[in-house]
């Protein structure tokens, strides 16, 4: 998400969180948008698919810098935190799905 806009810039879905799926999602904003990567910041929370080497060593190659809130502290990621807060209420708490694919289709409609 881009501070800024508070827009959705990158994205993706996976049923396991782990460094593939962090590089899949920081992967599709770079290539919607291509940014001059020297000036991107990706701050998350401390889940493993962030602390992973192999997502570290992704943004390393891409010159972005890495920055983490406090561990348990969700105030120092509170944008993320309240968009998938809105995301699950607003949409996905109250259906049901068949497959992942119907989960993506759900997700992307809302992004």
């Amino acid at each position: 998400m881009d501070l800024s806009s508070k827009q959705v810039v990158g994205w993706a879905l996976s049923k396991q969180p782990n460094a593939q799926l962090a590089k899949d999602a920081l992967s599709n904003a770079i290539s919607r948008h291509q940014p001059n990567t020297n000036q991107l910041m990706f701050h998350s929370d401390q889940g493993v698919q962030y602390c992973a080497n192999a997502f570290a060593q992704y943004c390393k190659s891409n010159s972005i810098t890495q920055s983490m809130s406090r561990r348990g502290n969700c105030w120092d990621n509170a944008v993320m935190e309240r968009f998938f807060r809105s995301l699950k209420t607003e949409k996905l708490n109250y259906q049901s799905f068949a497959n992942h694919n119907e989960v993506v289709e759900n997700v992307e409609s809302y992004i």
